[in-house]
């Protein structure tokens, strides 16, 4: 079942957290230190008085609420999602995934240059018909209880949502656990894809490497020490993400600043940001995600798909590809990226190619390059489409 669904934060919560940002408790800081060892303490303090001071939660609900929020009811758990359809002749479905440590509003720029494209300088004809979910344990999807909801649980969820919205055939995009998503998607319900775009392919996916599979070649050999290089330095976040989220989980729950400090930092680190992550985005637009995690209390339950992830990794079998046509972008700034070779191990790879900027959130760092980029990508694939089921 479906029912519409109104964002609205309750008074006390809003009050509770003003109290809490009241009372903050600052770590000291070595002299010579900026962002090397976390998030930096003056962006934090700036950050925080500009939360208490001039961030408006109610000004920021009304132009969330502005979108049309449904909530997904499957085996007595509720799924958040947006849908919006598209203004075009023909509009293409395509299901969006946000991923770790963003939300369902890294989809909020890009929502209108996809379903409105002749508003925004485009062709109507590429219009698509947008459902942006929110991951299970996200925001206002509800918390999974038991074990076993990885991408692949989420992916059949993603596809009973899409049934349950009259859409028989359509289109995955993502980066993130977005990519993890929409593979799994490709994977199961290969029937159903018309197509895949990711703008992130994950260092923990792995292709057939078989002892049947084709030598490493010298460029993906090159790929894995990156990769291995990137986790030494960057990955403690996965770690214990992936093997103790109970335990970080008591302060994220408990410190509106230790979860803006836990989320923001990886907005610096993974952006197209030169120091600053507000050189990139908004102070509004990174408390909002901030936000997003607090008042729904959701930020230890994201982090569990990371254990999840650890327990069913997204490894292929001897002689498993992804059939669907996929169509990969890659960004400048984003984590370790495999070649096309390693890519081509796995999917049906019609459409590779390199935006001039931007990181890890490319549909909010570059809205307009990533959505002609998925346009380009999906114009050739409607004419074979089936939208609807008959």
């Amino acid at each position: 079942m479906i029912t519409r669904f109104h964002i609205r934060a309750d008074e006390a919560e809003l009050a509770a957290l003003k109290s809490k940002l009241e009372q903050v408790r600052w770590p000291d800081v070595l002299a010579d230190a900026r962002w090397e060892f976390g998030s930096e303490l003056q962006f934090m303090q700036d950050l925080h008085g500009y939360w208490l001071d001039a961030y408006d939660w109610r000004r920021e609900e009304e132009r969330l609420n502005v979108l049309p929020h449904y909530r997904f009811e499957r085996n007595g758990s509720l799924i958040h999602f947006i849908h919006q359809p598209g203004k075009g002749p023909d509009p293409l479905p395509l299901i969006m995934t946000h991923g770790w440590p963003g939300s369902f509003v890294e989809m909020l720029k890009i929502l209108p240059l996809l379903t409105d494209p002749g508003a925004h300088g485009g062709n109507p004809a590429d219009a698509f018909s947008l459902v942006v979910p929110s991951i299970p344990g996200y925001g206002f999807s509800d918390r999974p209880t038991r074990r076993g909801t990885n991408v692949f649980a989420v992916a059949d969820i993603w596809a009973d949502l899409m049934t349950a919205l009259g859409y028989g055939r359509f289109g995955a995009q993502g980066g993130d656990w977005g990519s993890w998503i929409s593979t799994a998607l490709g994977l199961n319900y290969a029937d159903r894809l018309i197509g895949i775009h990711l703008n992130y392919i994950s260092t923990g996916f792995r292709p057939d490497l078989s002892a049947g599979a084709p030598p490493l070649t010298l460029e993906e050999t090159a790929y894995l020490d990156r990769v291995a290089k990137w986790r030494d330095e960057e990955g403690a976040y996965f770690a214990i993400q992936g093997t103790r989220p109970q335990t970080l989980a008591y302060g994220l729950s408990d410190s509106p600043v230790g979860l803006a400090a836990w989320l923001i930092e990886k907005f610096q680190r993974w952006s197209d940001c030169q120091y600053r992550p507000d050189e990139v985005f908004s102070k509004d637009e990174l408390l909002t995600n901030v936000m997003i995690y607090w008042l729904t209390n959701t930020a230890h339950s994201s982090i569990r798909l990371y254990s999840e992830a650890r327990a069913q990794p997204l490894h292929l079998r001897p002689g498993q590809r992804v059939k669907p046509p996929c169509g990969i972008v890659r960004l400048p700034r984003e984590l370790p990226m495999p070649p096309r070779s390693w890519a081509e191990r796995a999917f049906n790879l019609p459409h590779w190619t390199t935006l001039p900027r931007g990181g890890h959130f490319a549909a909010m760092e570059v809205p307009e390059l990533l959505a002609e980029d998925i346009r380009t990508f999906f114009r050739p694939l409607r004419s074979e489409a089936r939208l609807r089921i008959s």
